[in-house]
């Protein structure tokens, strides 16, 4: 009777490499967030925002925004312009918009009478929907805190 010799290959069996299915996943989910980051508009100068306890969330849906950085530039969406730019540009918008929203973000160490002369030309256009944005005192605690 021949005997037999098991051959190692022979109880190989089908394998799924993880691996390679992670790599997969975190580049989806890389691609994922680019893309939901790349879709929030954000039409405002990056600055440090004044801290208010009682500010409320403002619905952010087809907004302009006026900018007031700590040196004393003023921004409309992200251009620079000066205050008889900035009343153009809002002349316009009310032309084209019938109740447009104006979000006015500033420095914290910003001129002061700049912000005021901003709301002041947009409240004599009739703009009535006018916020001004800022940190709540809750993130600007976190932000703070050492590390």
């Amino acid at each position: 009777m021949p005997v037999s010799i098991p051959s190692p290959g022979a109880k190989k069996h089908a394998r799924i490499e993880i691996i390679p299915l992670i790599d997969i996943i975190f580049f989806l989910l890389a691609t994922f967030v680019m893309v939901s980051l790349s879709m929030v508009k954000n039409k405002g100068i990056p600055v440090n925002l004044p801290v208010a306890a009682s500010g409320q969330p403002q619905e952010r849906k087809d907004f302009s925004s006026i900018t007031l950085t700590e040196n004393g530039d003023l921004y409309f969406n992200k251009q620079q312009v000066t205050l008889p730019e900035l009343e153009a540009a809002l002349k316009e918008l009310t032309t084209q918009e019938s109740e447009p929203r104006v979000f006015i973000n500033g420095d914290q160490k910003a001129e002061f009478g700049k912000a005021v002369a901003a709301l002041d030309i947009a409240r004599r256009l009739g703009i009535t929907k006018i916020a001004i944005e800022t940190k709540p005192r809750a993130a600007a605690s976190e932000a703070s805190a050492p590390q």
